[in-house]
């Protein structure tokens, strides 16, 4: 694909920022106030420079593989993301960018317009086609990753059809925990581990391989590809806040799955905005007493540890008066799943999500010992937990492309098997066109995803790659599963077809991790500051 075309939408990215920083931003750094005023056109910024990259990396992979499934998602793709960016990026079902919101204007080039006029039906009918001959069962088209990497995909796809995707129905159904079992075998595949250095008990790997493994977990359920995730983000705190001691004592233990951890950020009043939870830890002797609420809390009964943010400073109501602990906690039975002293729980039911359970606690003197403050200094908690949010974020992306393609095999075998009025549905214009957009937008999100990941192994600060990744991944995994399940027509509001579940299982990716309004606030702000 053309680099001038890329050149040309970076320009006008370049010309929406500048027009907006005008409106927000009149002392030369953005104004929250006049953030907030303009906010509509803030997040459309935010949209229009991730299908900016997103088309840059489209491009990157588009000349590094060959083929026919290959040339046609990149020129779908391409002709796809430019019309939109020219009349409209749909940011949620009812809400647009548009670039009239950013006051400015663009006329495609002829080679731009030539672009946007290869995304026909015949291009879609033949990529649909071409999908058709895999049977429903692959990633369409080559990833562009190396052979290490490759191999790693075969192994967890090859796991995950033979452990999970049997079984992953029916957990949901009946709303049981994951089976200690599968945690098991993942802590002997590494899981818990991947990316924690050797010398600390890990196996050292790059978050590439971390999101193909969480990717073809979450495409078998995505609790089990979630699992992973608690472990990744108690190992980022602690790599890159605890002390020396707390490395080599807790370290070891997170790689091999002899303890289980999990995050205690949230609270019921405060949601995504954390610098002002209330939930306070008090100095009592060498240790500290936690007292206040937490909610959706994941996989909290049968952990063994939490993640837990707290505030120190009473006479703070910031940031800035916020501690992390590595609480320690007795893991709970289904009779009494919160035994420890000083704790409380509750479970949350919830539509989706459902392997390692939602809870409310509550905390009353619940003891933590001094040694397990992060880092062995108050006042650094937000801190600790801002270095965390590129990988969390990069693996929630994965995450999200997992499922996206967990939806997409339903929907294209499903497609394939049901006969209506004497032929396939897959042979529908209108069905074909929803398949071939799934394969065409999974690309495009994994490839985001990727590249955040390789800024991330190179050294690179990727929180705006990693938070376009996440927002975008988030918006395709729910796309394809609302499309996979319009393909079933009537069965898929049927519990029984699998589809049904992951429909329930998408929402959750636009929620967490950053709801897509934060999200898209935050990378307003890195683009305007």
């Amino acid at each position: 694909m053309g680099q001038a075309v890329l050149s040309e939408i970076e320009e006008l990215q370049r010309r929406a920022a500048e027009n907006l920083r005008e409106r927000v931003a009149p002392q030369g750094k953005p104004d929250a106030a006049l953030l907030e005023k303009h906010q509509h056109a803030a997040h459309a910024l935010s949209w229009l420079a991730t299908y900016v990259e997103a088309l840059k990396q489209l491009a990157q992979w588009s000349r590094k593989v060959s083929g026919e499934t290959e040339d046609l998602i990149a020129q779908i793709g391409f002709g796809e993301y430019l019309t939109q960016i020219a009349n409209g990026i749909m940011m949620s079902q009812n809400e647009f960018a548009r670039l009239s919101d950013l006051g400015v204007e663009w006329s495609p080039s002829d080679t731009a317009k030539s672009l946007m006029a290869a995304n026909t039906p015949d291009a879609r009918a033949r990529l649909a086609a071409l999908m058709a001959q895999s049977r429903g069962s692959a990633t369409f088209g080559q990833t562009g990753l190396d052979e290490d990497l490759e191999m790693i995909r075969d192994q967890f796809r090859r796991w995950a059809d033979d452990k999970v995707v049997p079984h992953a129905h029916d957990w949901h159904l009946k709303d049981e925990l994951i089976p200690m079992e599968i945690i098991e075998e993942l802590a002997e595949l590494g899981v818990f581990g991947l990316t924690i250095p050797e010398e600390l008990g890990g196996l050292g790997m790059s978050k590439a391989a971390m999101v193909v493994v969480s990717e073809e977990l979450s495409r078998g359920y995505i609790g089990v590809g979630s699992l992973g995730t608690r472990s990744e983000i108690a190992a980022e705190l602690i790599i890159g806040g605890g002390t020396d001691a707390q490395k080599e004592h807790w370290l070891p233990k997170l790689a091999s799955g002899e303890i289980l951890p999990t995050a205690v950020f949230t609270e019921p009043n405060t949601g995504s905005d954390l610098g002002s939870l209330r939930t306070r830890a008090v100095k009592d002797g060498d240790d500290w007493k936690v007292t206040g609420n937490k909610t959706w809390i994941t996989h909290a009964a049968r952990t063994h540890i939490m993640t837990l943010l707290a505030r120190t400073d009473p006479e703070t109501t910031d940031y800035r008066g916020l501690s992390m602990f590595i609480a320690e906690k007795t893991p709970g039975s289904d009779e009494n799943p919160f035994p420890t002293p000083g704790m409380t729980g509750g479970e949350i039911e919830v539509l989706g999500y459902r392997g390692m359970k939602e809870y409310e606690l509550g905390f009353d003197g619940f003891e933590v010992k001094g040694e397990n403050l992060l880092g062995g200094v108050t006042g650094q908690g937000f801190k600790q937990l801002m270095q965390t949010f590129e990988s969390a974020r990069i693996q929630t992306a994965a995450r999200a492309i997992g499922v996206a393609q967990n939806a997409l095999e339903l929907g294209l075998q499903y497609a394939l098997d049901r006969k209506q009025f004497g032929k396939s549905l897959i042979e529908f214009p209108r069905v074909a066109d929803k398949l071939a957009m799934m394969a065409v937008e999974i690309t495009i999100a994994r490839q985001l995803t990727y590249f955040s990941a390789w800024e991330k192994d190179h050294g690179h600060r990727c929180d705006l790659e990693a938070g376009m990744a996440k927002l975008l991944g988030a918006r395709i995994a729910w796309a394809c599963a609302d499309n996979a399940l319009q393909i079933h027509g009537g069965n898929g509001f049927a519990l029984e077809y699998q589809i049904s579940r992951v429909l329930c299982d998408a929402r959750i990716l636009n929620i967490f991790e950053g709801a897509a309004e934060i999200q898209a606030q935050v990378i307003a702000r890195r683009l305007l500051g």
